[in-house]
């Protein structure tokens, strides 16, 4: 089960994205950016770790299938929404990036890159669903992170990932779907599939591609058997969802309240964690 103080932590967040000029000026402040296929978010939490700023930016073209395709893109709308920030008090100076699972190298080192060229000091890159655990508080099952281009699973025993997977379906698939089907461009097909009064209407159409999901899910947790899913990321935010995903792979299947918001927070909350580790090192140091 999800427990009640992370989807309250969650819920702090999502009205903290209405920034109001009330900043934390002189408090430590640790953020994290999660550059998505749909959507950009950044998080900013307090030496608490409780949330206290965030934005989010449409970012359809920058970010495709896990990769950082277009970089200018990219590093324009992390530079705006730290600028955002600034304006409304919340003076982030570093923050802490992530990458889809399996993704390594110079890919991976991309998504820091991004925050480096937007004026951030870079605290540390971790993959997306090991940052939601953080926010979940999970200590066994796995977290699948359904974004706009890639479904992503983390599988967790003891509170330590013991396997990691990404592959190509996400969200955008599902904008495909309806585009193709009513004769729409995908931004249209975007704008219907998140209207909360045509989603049951369009549940039939896009059932398929949730079966892919949950397809891709159940294969790669044959060798990973877990008792429940937390589904997170934007995708998951569709409703009905996670009965697919149950009924496919036969496990307890659980959804926060924001699914879209999980993985910027526990990004957030990697970085405090991280400074953390750092200022004590270095004060044994001395």
């Amino acid at each position: 089960m999800i427990k009640d103080s992370a989807n309250q932590l969650l819920l702090a967040f999502e009205s903290s994205l209405v920034l109001n000029g009330n900043g934390h000026r002189c408090e430590p402040l640790f953020a994290g950016v999660d550059l998505g296929t749909a959507y950009t978010v950044t998080a900013v939490v307090d030496a608490a770790g409780a949330p206290v700023a965030g934005a989010l930016t449409r970012s359809r073209s920058s970010v495709r299938d896990g990769l950082v395709l277009d970089y200018v893109s990219a590093i324009g709308i992390v530079r705006q929404q730290v600028k955002l920030l600034h304006e409304a008090g919340f003076h982030i100076t570093s923050a802490a990036a992530a990458y889809p699972p399996g993704t390594t190298g110079r890919n991976a080192q991309t998504f820091a890159n991004v925050l480096a060229a937007a004026g951030l000091q870079v605290s540390g890159l971790i993959d997306e669903p090991t940052a939601a655990s953080l926010v979940l508080e999970i200590a066994d099952g796995a977290v699948v992170d359904i974004g706009g281009g890639t479904t992503g699973i983390s599988v967790i025993r003891n509170g330590e990932v013991v396997y990691t997977a990404d592959e190509a379906t996400g969200g955008i698939h599902v904008d495909l779907v309806i585009a193709g089907h009513y004769k729409i461009s995908t931004d249209e097909a975007e704008r219907m599939k998140t209207d909360s009064q045509q989603q049951s209407t369009l549940f039939p159409l896009v059932r398929p591609v949730f079966q892919k999901m949950a397809s891709i899910v159940r294969h790669h947790l044959q060798q990973h058997p877990v008792v429940s899913l937390y589904l997170v990321g934007g995708t998951s935010c569709f409703p009905g969802i996670e009965q697919v995903m149950e009924m496919e792979t036969g496990l307890s299947v659980e959804r926060p309240v924001t699914p879209l918001l999980v993985t910027p927070l526990g990004i957030a909350l990697s970085c405090l964690k991280t400074e953390r580790k750092e200022s004590g090192r270095m004060g044994k140091t001395r």
